[in-house]
């Protein structure tokens, strides 16, 4: 099967702000990075200014690749934008779409590149994205999605309950 965009629909395609996206609830892609180490997974917890899910807990980063971009170029970035990571060689695992209400209207509905790297790398808090970081045993991580799930963001619920063994396995 032939999956290339064509021509005529390709001279078309433009880039949407990405609150109108999520507003309208779009399909779209995104990154996620999961940072691993023997302490666990690392976390961040994401600022309060972002424009939904503030406050609550997410894998280690995640976003939407700029124009143009790839997504490991993307992954790359984000690293370095939200936590000040770089040097760390990251594993493409699987693709995974999802379509989640993350409140105050917005709906993400994206196809996300997962990317896993390992160690324990220097970090750098950018506060305008992240508000703080923390390393998490899986088992740990899992028994706290049960008891208190609003903490955390939907995308990592999701990504645990159904993608576990792909992401991390």
């Amino acid at each position: 099967m032939d999956t290339r965009i064509p021509a005529w629909l390709e001279d078309n395609l433009r880039p949407l702000d990405k609150l109108e996206v999520h507003r309208r609830g779009l399909r779209h892609p995104a990154i996620s990075v999961f940072i691993v180490s023997e302490r666990g997974i690392l976390l961040q917890r994401r600022a309060a200014s972002k424009y939904h899910t503030p406050g609550l807990w997410a894998n280690t980063c995640c976003t939407h690749p700029h124009w143009g971009e790839s997504p490991e170029q993307c992954a790359d970035r984000r690293l370095k934008e939200e936590l000040g990571i770089s040097g760390v060689d990251l594993e493409w695992r699987e693709q995974i779409e999802y379509r989640a209400d993350v409140g105050g209207g917005l709906i993400e509905h994206e196809v996300v590149d997962v990317y896993v790297g390992h160690g324990e790398p220097k970090i750098t808090i950018n506060p305008d994205e992240v508000w703080e970081t923390r390393w998490m045993p899986l088992a740990e991580l899992e028994a706290d999605i049960a008891a208190n799930p609003s903490i955390y963001t939907p995308w990592l619920r999701i990504y645990l309950a159904e993608h576990k063994d792909k992401i991390l396995g």
